[in-house]
């Protein structure tokens, strides 16, 4: 009987399953899927000669991550690379917004979009730049620790307000839309700001957007949004060989059926073939808030609060993709495009405004915001010289009530719905990469409920494990309550993007909850008692 049993080998689980294995547990992985990693693979499924990401690729979050800094990644092979530019987002005039790997490059750039105040616009980034420099570090340690994350917390508060205090945190906590318009007087800098709140599920006039916006902006600043060489499941193969290194035993295709609870304590899990698997000390699991607690424990031992407060949990928005093996490069109007590894296409944020309206409203987008990637440009292993393996997702309601565009897409998601949907992103790219559709020598559909079969995580295609939005982070997530992956059953843990901090690849969620299975057992009781009440 191993120490603890981790349900799931998404990066959080193995995260948590590898920090156990170093304080000296034995630890059990199960994995429903036949290969390890969740979404985080890659295979050759488009063409032989292409390597592509069959979910995440860049990975801006993991490069900043101390816990995944920790565990030494690079002893294991993990090699890290960039495409020469960071991020763009061309307009159909033939601008572009890009983000460079040097702040005082990309604030060149942005000035070009504001003639009449060019050095205020190149200032403004440059002055964010700075900010993040001074607080990114305790920011990023805040983030990624337990809540709530006293030390590092305090650490942070006394940077703030070195940095402006009340005046930086309200920058924060706006719609993104009136970030950018306070901060910058041409477009660029709006664009790169509106374009990575929308990384998640945050529309240009949500509250926080503003927040998440910058934080994504500057973690591509700093770190760049670089890529595992030879693709993402490289990332996961390192995890796996510290893990089974150290002893620790994985085995695929083992779904966990149901936690095992005695006297409102967890002691294994049962497969779904029907062997009992013990844990002396605890359960984690990397799954949903909603599979784990109404699928695998059951509502007979929950409060009947939390049951209450599921039905209220919100999903982020459903995700569409769509894998190519192109002949060449991509023909991007705007030559700024060219060299970055990830592209953003709407047109300007107006264009966000409007498809972040119509997925409110149930609607299929008619013309989709698209985040494109350039694998090749980041990591040349991945397909022939000369050409380039790329994908582009959008976002889609998870509840489809019309289709804003002609084709009538219902969300049925059979042949015609799929083929159609692909088809609409493939006429987005062709708008600012006219000859894109030429190059085409394969694609792969990935609809939201076929990204759900590959990986039961991803709820009809929602990417972070419940939205971003404010309501539902920090002490609200996944449910109102601590915010922490203790749950209210004794020694079982949620290890996933479900808990704080949430979605990303960066390996807190399955960290945090590693540490609260390793914290002594009268405070583990304490907090039980406080769940409970």
């Amino acid at each position: 009987m191993p120490d603890a049993v981790v349900i799931g080998s998404g990066p959080n689980g193995l995260v948590a399953a590898n920090l156990l294995l170093d304080a000296g547990w034995s630890v059990e992985v199960l994995e429903a899927q036949e290969e390890p990693g969740g979404a985080v693979r890659s295979d050759r499924g488009v063409h032989p000669d292409y390597v592509s990401d069959v979910f995440s690729a860049f990975y801006p979050l993991a490069a900043a991550s101390p816990v995944l800094a920790r565990l030494d990644l690079a002893a294991e092979g993990l090699r890290w690379a960039h495409a020469p530019r960071v991020l763009a987002h061309p307009l159909l005039d033939g601008g572009c917004a890009v983000l460079e790997r040097r702040a005082q490059d990309t604030a060149a750039g942005l000035a070009e979009f504001a003639a009449a105040d060019a050095d205020a616009d190149a200032d403004a980034w440059q002055s964010m730049y700075r900010t993040w420099s001074r607080i990114g570090p305790d920011l990023v340690q805040a983030l990624f620790t337990p809540f709530p994350p006293i030390r590092s917390g305090l650490r942070l508060a006394a940077k703030l307000r070195a940095s402006g205090g009340l005046r930086l945190a309200r920058k924060l906590a706006l719609p993104v839309r009136r970030l950018g318009e306070e901060e910058f007087a041409g477009e660029g800098g709006r664009l790169l700001l509106a374009g990575n709140a929308l990384h998640a599920d945050l529309a240009p006039e949500a509250a926080g957007s503003g927040g998440f916006g910058w934080l994504m902006s500057m973690l591509g600043q700093s770190h760049g949004f670089p890529v595992p060489v030879g693709g993402a499941g490289a990332l996961t193969a390192a995890l796996v060989s510290r893990f089974e290194r150290r002893g620790g035993v994985l085995r695929c295709g083992e779904r966990v059926a149901s936690v095992v609870v005695r006297g409102g304590t967890a002691v294994g899990v049962v497969t779904a073939g029907g062997e009992t698997v013990g844990a002396r000390r605890a359960v984690l699991a990397d799954t949903s808030a909603p599979a784990l607690y109404r699928d695998l424990v059951g509502e007979e031992h929950l409060p009947s609060r939390l049951v209450r407060d599921l039905e209220r949990f919100q999903w982020d928005f459903a995700t569409f993709k769509v894998d190519w093996a192109l002949t060449g490069r991509v023909p991007w109007t705007a030559p700024g495009a060219a060299g970055a590894g990830t592209v953003h296409l709407a047109d300007g944020v107006d264009g966000l405004t409007r498809f972040a309206a119509q997925i409110a409203m149930g609607h299929v987008p008619d013309e989709p915001f698209a985040l494109f990637g350039q694998m090749t440009r980041a990591d040349p292993s991945r397909s022939p010289a000369g050409t380039e393996s790329a994908w582009a997702y959008t976002h889609l309601p998870q509840h489809i009530t019309a289709d804003a565009g002609p084709d009538h897409i219902t969300g049925r998601w059979d042949t015609r719905d799929q083929e159609a949907m692909a088809d609409r992103i493939e006429a987005q790219v062709e708008r600012f990469a006219p000859g894109f559709r030429a190059l085409i020598a394969a694609r792969r559909i990935l609809a939201p409920s076929t990204l759900q079969a590959m990986n039961e995580n991803l709820h009809n295609g929602a990417i972070n494990n419940g939205t971003t939005a404010l309501h539902q982070q920090l002490v609200f997530r996944p449910t109102p309550g601590t915010g922490r992956p203790e749950t209210p059953v004794k020694n079982l843990y949620l290890a996933s993007a479900a808990a704080h901090p949430g979605g990303g690849v960066h390996g807190a969620p399955g960290a945090n909850a590693a540490r609260a299975a390793l914290r002594p057992r009268g405070a583990q009781t304490l907090l039980h008692r406080a769940q409970r009440v």
